[in-house]
């Protein structure tokens, strides 16, 4: 994280006083979100379908445009993700909908998703509310107090090549497939999830009809691997950096949490773009129906934001390395830095 003081925002200025500024943005523009959307999901049906004709002469070209249609995918998933909040269209029906259409493309279950997304924004940064919708996090103390297998098991949950890698692909084919964490929740979120799996078994079931297994581990599993990734390394470093905020529920803010646990990650144009500005992740916490295309207006308008909580690539790879939340320095170490300051 940057250092400088014009990296943070005025500590001393509550969160919450930004609260009815933010929601000068919140309204969304029609032809603008109809625009967002064709350029996310025709290219990537375009590019599909560009990749499954060139596996009839390089199966190598068609891995490298489904590798290139991920950045897509993850775009979609931003916009889903708007719909999620009621940020994308003004009405709430057209928002469901749409984020329904869009969950069977991401492999997420719109409505369970929604709900776990929900309890993430009520709860983030809250040590005595952790687990759902968030990375798995230990204090230095928790960890301590761990028998060794534990310790273990957590040091190969939080592996990067566990966390960017097996994770994701866990995350979106298997664990998406069941309604976890809302099991006994209602109907809802059974529904959601098996028409969801419906719908992908009847698009599996019809790519492999067409285009065999060739095609679909060529062509459509690599966009979707290659976006879950990049998805999870975005929500990681949004939340897990070294100067973010935690705090037990006596302490625990809403806004505070969300404007001082949330970081701002800067991304050059392009990355921006195929990201859908989901790295201007501190004002989306503040105010989360803030259309996406919206957020740029914010920074603009507003310096002391677009400063604060500045996480430059460079600087996010170092967020890897960060295991453990200390509360008595109030910053994410790593294993060895907490070995060596604890023993």
């Amino acid at each position: 994280m940057h250092s400088t003081e014009t990296a943070q925002a005025d500590p001393n200025t509550p969160a919450r006083n930004w609260i009815r500024t933010l929601a000068r943005y919140r309204e969304p523009i029609l032809w603008r979100s109809l625009t967002e959307l064709a350029l996310s999901l025709l290219p990537l049906v375009a590019i599909w379908a560009l990749a499954w004709w060139a596996m009839s002469f390089s199966p190598l070209v068609s891995l490298l445009l489904a590798v290139i249609n991920g950045g897509f995918l993850v775009r979609l998933f931003v916009i889903q993700h708007d719909c999620g909040h009621g940020a994308y269209f003004a009405n709430r029906h057209v928002n469901e909908w749409v984020g329904r259409g869009l969950g069977v493309l991401t492999l997420t279950p719109y409505d369970v998703w929604r709900r776990t997304h929900a309890i993430h924004h009520a709860s983030h940064g809250n040590l005595d509310k952790r687990g759902m919708g968030d990375v798995h996090t230990l204090t230095v103390a928790e960890y301590r107090a761990l028998p060794w297998h534990r310790r273990m098991i957590y040091r190969l949950y939080r592996n990067p090549l566990v966390l960017f890698g097996l994770g994701p692909t866990y995350l979106f084919v298997v664990q998406n497939r069941l309604p976890l964490g809302l099991m006994r929740a209602g109907w809802r979120y059974w529904l959601s999830a098996m028409t969801t799996n419906a719908l992908l078994v009847a698009a599996t079931l019809l790519i492999l009809w067409l285009g065999g297994w060739g095609v679909l581990f060529a062509v459509f599993a690599p966009t979707v691997l290659v976006a879950a990734s990049a998805g999870v390394w975005l929500f990681y470093v949004q939340h897990q950096f070294e100067d973010t905020m935690w705090d037990r529920d006596h302490e625990w803010n809403l806004h505070e949490a969300a404007l001082h646990g949330s970081s701002h990650y800067v991304m050059p144009g392009l990355l921006r773009w195929f990201t859908a500005n989901i790295g201007v992740h501190h004002v989306h916490h503040l105010y989360s129906r803030i259309p996406f295309y919206r957020l740029p207006e914010v920074l603009r308008d507003h310096s002391d934001l677009a400063n604060a909580q500045q996480l430059t690539i460079r600087e996010s790879l170092a967020c890897a390395r960060r295991h453990l939340w200390d509360e008595e320095t109030r910053q994410l170490l790593s294993f060895r830095r907490s070995r060596a300051m604890y023993g």
